[in-house]
């Protein structure tokens, strides 16, 4: 009776301190949450590494982060920068009257005029709409600017966790391995149901980010080259938002090109609205289904619903992280079932099997008793 009171206060404590260190680390969520994600995308690279140098850890995982840095983290701060100058370009443009877009919903309504109709047949006010489009557009500039200024005040904090995230994934390149086979021996899941779930959050990081975010990239950079041959506007910038919304199933890119199109062809630009169509379906289009599965191939891939309201939910609730947490904590719900589902039905068949068993052994009928042997 002492041995199991001391077991549950020590498993109550355990909780409660575990808890208070997580906790402790909810500021630097995102920092660990990217230095794990490093740190599993670049380890074929740190096993290559290995098998070149033998056995240096110190080496091969410094290796490994800086051509982590050098072809992720540099290039994505220059778009970033580049992005945020465009941003605050547009908001500027649009302070000052210099961009309306009123007047462009103008054009299109007095071009079509059929989508005039249609919107008055659902009872739209066009009015309203016209409006709400130019409050949209100013309020998402703002936002620009605004983050712009608040990464300029807080530049000493965001190098901070830049420096957090590339020291943590060092030390996890390094000790991942050793760490994830202590984790496993502590754990009272049972080793196997460990290693598969271990291997499915690996499998589905590579699958969110290398599949999803290089596809968005893609999307975003094609996007932006036919804006910038066809003399559209702030074509990184929009090449950007076409990026993020390639992020999310189901909706993609199209929200930026095709309004573009239409533009184009109310104020009489036939040929390039044309070409931004046909590029937007064939290229843009495409390149989600033609890279995917060679990024990322289909054995984690999950369905599309799922993929859409775990993304959506992981966006709601975490922010841009989310489109990476939103499916990791679809794909662990998945495992547990499965895990689940296949323990408990080969249970069941075992003890069905079992019974089976013993009531053909109790059906069958009993053997004749031996005649008794006659001495003549």
């Amino acid at each position: 009776m002492v041995d199991k009171l001391e077991q549950r206060s020590f498993l109550i404590l355990l909780a409660v301190v575990t808890a208070l260190f997580l906790f402790l680390l909810k500021p630097f969520f995102a920092p660990i949450l990217w230095a794990c994600i490093i740190a599993v995308l670049f380890h074929p690279l740190q096993i290559r590494l290995e098998r070149w140098w033998g056995p240096r850890p110190n080496l091969t995982a410094l290796t490994t982060l800086l051509a982590c840095v050098v072809l992720v983290v540099i290039p994505v701060l220059l778009l970033l920068t580049s992005f945020v100058q465009q941003g605050v370009d547009l908001y500027q443009r649009l302070d000052s009257g210099e961009l309306r877009p009123g007047q462009y919903l103008d054009q299109v309504r007095a071009a079509f005029p059929m989508i005039q109709e249609l919107l008055e047949r659902f009872d739209i006010n066009t009015d309203r709409l016209r409006e709400s489009a130019a409050a949209a557009a100013m309020t998402a500039s703002r936002l620009i600017a605004q983050n712009a200024f608040a990464v300029g005040q807080s530049t000493f904090e965001f190098v901070l966790k830049l420096a957090l995230m590339l020291y943590v994934a060092f030390f996890l390149l390094r000790d991942g391995r050793r760490l994830i086979e202590e984790l496993v021996h502590a754990l009272p899941l049972g080793d196997e149901r460990e290693r598969l779930l271990f291997r499915k959050f690996s499998e589905v990081t590579r699958a969110t980010v290398k599949g999803n975010l290089l596809v968005a990239m893609a999307q975003g950079a094609l996007g932006g080259i036919i804006f910038w041959i066809l003399g559209l506007p702030a074509a990184l910038l929009w090449g950007v938002v076409m990026a993020v919304l390639s992020l999310i199933p189901a909706v993609g890119a199209g929200l930026v090109w095709l309004p573009a199109a239409i533009y184009l062809y109310a104020i009489g630009e036939w040929v390039s609205a044309t070409v931004l169509i046909a590029y937007g379906l064939i290229v843009i289009g495409l390149a989600d289904n033609i890279l995917r599965p060679i990024l990322v191939g289909r054995d984690t891939k999950l369905p599309d619903w799922m993929v859409l309201l775990s993304t959506l939910g992981g966006l709601a609730l975490f922010g841009i992280n989310g489109f990476v947490v939103g499916p990791l904590i679809a794909v662990v719900f998945i495992a547990f079932w499965q895990i689940f589902s296949k323990e408990f039905n080969q249970k069941e068949s075992n003890s069905k099997k079992t019974d089976e068993v013993e009531e053909s052994n109790s059906s069958e009928p009993e053997p004749p008793a031996p005649e008794p042997e006659s001495h003549s």
